[in-house]
């Protein structure tokens, strides 16, 4: 029997909630904005009933509290979007997506349930939004209005990679207990780090599809199909991206651990040889020996934030030194280093893009595991 009765709130497509279920929390009522996640969220999770709609439209937050307090909801998740404090986004000032974890605030203050995890991007510390009048920032506006009834933890920083996660990806959260049930809420210990090869190291390796048609990636990687066919033996989500073959050129004189950008020969140009504007980070590889960079949205796309596969080193026709996996990860790769369930059921209709995306915008399924399980060993 499930110990806790949960609220989902930014909901996304469920990557927090993976195991939930499985721990003995029961997440009963979701809400989400989007059409597609909110499909997306109730195909995976058929039992919990799924409120599609805009948490700021009064209407559809009555909606939220009366069916969570009828349905005695006693814990609330809440992920607001953090594109409008993250690194990866443009960070502009009072951007209205930071100002989502208002209304968050309002629905745990109307339903008052005994615990609650908030969650968001490190920037969320310093990030300030309007209260009224006032100017605030996040964490004082979040202490101040439920700083009355609920206990806080003391550290709010955690790394996913310390809870067996093998990606680094950050994250602020706050844990909440209300005031007169006798649980201290804080991170549980640490443990050991899970390093790419590790994780994915024994993976069937990829070339990846290219654009410019089936016929001009045969004659780049000969072995394509065969390369191909052995993926997807092992999961039907570990097949082939597509890239345009400039790129995957410019990946494959790329060492591991290493950006394009820094290539004598082979650096990212446009067409009449100048040099492509970029981050350190953009048209990096990722490293073996560490786990995987925090995954953004654009995952998919080689000139993003770090996110294309180690590789190996093998010698070309002519004997020059290339480099394996000219690719991003696989969707496959990525529920890894998302530390999903290998079985999640991802439905048939979502397309790559849209898992990448919403992939990107998750908390790892396992961190939120983790944190659960911690705070479910002192319930009675």
């Amino acid at each position: 029997m499930a110990k806790l009765r949960g609220l989902s709130l930014f909901a996304n497509v469920g990557i927090a909630e993976a195991y939930m279920k499985n721990i003995g929390v029961d997440i009963v009522l979701a809400n989400e904005i989007d059409i597609d996640r909110a499909h997306f969220y109730q195909d995976v999770y058929p039992e919990t009933h799924m409120i599609c709609g805009d948490i700021t439209d009064e209407e559809i937050r009555d909606s939220i509290v009366n069916e969570a307090i009828e349905k005695n909801v006693n814990f609330v998740i809440a992920t607001p979007p953090c594109q409008g404090m993250s690194e990866a986004g443009l960070r502009l000032e009072f951007d209205p997506r930071n100002q989502l974890v208002s209304y968050a605030v309002d629905v745990i203050k109307r339903i008052k349930p005994d615990f609650a995890l908030l969650e968001n991007v490190p920037k969320q510390l310093t990030t300030k939004i309007r209260c009224g009048e006032e100017i605030v920032l996040i964490p004082e506006y979040i202490k101040r209005e439920l700083g009355n009834d609920y206990v806080f933890n003391k550290e709010t920083l955690v790394m996913a990679k310390d809870y067996g996660v093998p990606q680094l990806r950050e994250r602020n959260i706050f844990l909440l207990v209300r005031n007169n049930i006798d649980v201290k809420w804080e991170f549980p210990e640490k443990q050991k780090e899970i390093t790419l090869k590790e994780a994915i190291g024994e993976l069937p390796p990829l070339d990846p599809k290219l654009r410019e048609g089936m016929e001009f990636t045969i004659s780049k990687f000969p072995d394509y199909e065969i390369k191909r066919q052995a993926a997807l033996k092992v999961s039907k989500w570990h097949f082939p991206p597509t890239h345009s073959w400039k790129q995957v050129e410019w990946m494959m004189h790329t060492p591991t651990g290493k950006s394009a950008i820094y290539n004598e020969k082979y650096y990212p140009q446009k067409d009449d040889g100048t040099p492509v504007k970029a981050h350190h980070n953009h048209y990096r590889r990722l490293k073996w020996d560490m786990p995987c960079r925090t995954i953004t949205q654009n995952n998919g796309v080689i000139s993003s934030l770090a996110c294309v596969h180690p590789g190996r080193k093998y010698l070309g026709i002519n004997g020059e030194e290339l480099y394996s996996d000219a690719r991003v990860l696989t969707i496959y790769e990525l529920l890894i280093v998302m530390s999903l369930p290998l079985n999640w059921p991802i439905p048939e209709w979502a397309n790559e893009t849209f898992i990448r995306r919403v992939f990107g915008e998750g908390i790892p399924s396992k961190l939120v595991k983790e944190i659960m399980q911690e705070l479910l060993r002192q319930l009675p």
